[in-house]
């Protein structure tokens, strides 16, 4: 098959491209930098340079590659574009991610309507933001939140939207959990190592982790098998925050993480990391391993922190 990938240079993609490669299929990958084509052409793909907020500049790169099908994973998580992680200011630090889940999707359908792509991919998220009532593990069932505390409201509403227009144009939208892997965890292994990454109160909040490589062998198989649908691909076991952040200091060469009350860390990092820790709601990834026939490499975050967080 062609394969589109908006978003090929992001950590995702340069996990991607090169598993569509080795699978046979054409791939053309897209970055905001012409200093990243050389990294694509290493990868297998054929680069471009495209800007996902411009329609005429999507339209144009999709036109020329005349895909069979388009994944979406672009986004401006990374600090050359949107600087240090910033959870108290969520809707600050993920404005442009959240124009490309909401404009930057707008534009890829286009594009998809006028080339007669055949099928489309999207990322979506499903790590700790599950519905905040009834049990600790979501399924696809289960509709996402958009009540995610002040600073994430605009995040959770733009991925609501590309769940809702990629699904109503056909596609699928993978639910990814939390990802680590190369160039995914740096910041946050960082920060457990200067013990700047606190457990909050009773770090009962759930989370859903996917090692990058199992993201995207998930995502290879959704492009083959034409899925459609939301998926939720996360690994097999959903656990609360006083499990997985002392044992990710533990892999990490750190010492403990420092407790802290859940209304000293509101005025330190903001009510998103709150919910998170204390409310946060993980998910099922039965739907995945059982409808695509997906199978982890790292099937818990207790080997995947231990052999693959580099």
């Amino acid at each position: 098959m062609r394969v589109f990938v908006a978003g090929g240079s992001g950590v995702m993609g340069r996990r991607l491209v090169p598993q569509l490669v080795a699978r046979g299929h054409q791939v053309t990958a897209t970055t905001t930098s012409a200093a990243k084509l050389g990294l694509l052409d290493q990868l297998g793909a054929e680069g471009v340079v495209m800007d996902g907020l411009d329609a005429a500049s999507v339209g144009e790169a999709v036109a020329k590659a005349r895909p069979d099908a388009i994944v979406h994973q672009m986004t401006a998580i990374s600090m050359a574009h949107s600087g240090k992680p910033d959870m108290k200011h969520m809707d600050r630090w993920f404005a442009t991610t959240n124009r490309l889940r909401t404009e930057g999707t707008d534009h890829l359908l286009a594009a998809a309507e006028a080339t007669g792509v055949s099928h489309f991919v999207a990322q979506g998220f499903g790590s700790w933001n599950g519905i905040r009532e009834g049990g600790w593990v979501k399924t696809e069932e289960d509709p996402l939140p958009v009540d995610m505390g002040t600073s994430m409201r605009k995040g959770a509403e733009a991925i609501r939207h590309v769940e809702d227009v990629v699904v109503a144009a056909d596609g699928a939208v993978l639910r990814y959990g939390g990802f680590y892997g190369p160039g995914a965890s740096d910041d946050v292994v960082e920060l457990v190592r200067k013990r700047q990454f606190p457990l909050v109160g009773g770090g009962t909040g759930y989370s859903s982790w996917v090692h990058l490589d199992d993201a995207a062998s998930a995502t290879v198989l959704a492009v083959e098998q034409k899925a459609r649908g939301v998926f939720n691909i996360v690994d097999d076991e959903p656990a609360p925050a006083g499990e997985w952040l002392p044992y990710l200091a533990a892999c990490a060469g750190a010492k403990p993480p420092l407790r802290v009350p859940k209304w000293l860390a509101r005025l330190l990092a903001g009510d998103v990391a709150v919910t998170m820790m204390t409310e946060g709601r993980g998910f099922s990834n039965a739907k995945a391993k059982r409808e695509l026939g997906w199978e982890l490499r790292y099937p818990s975050w207790r080997q995947g922190f231990r052999e693959g967080l580099g």
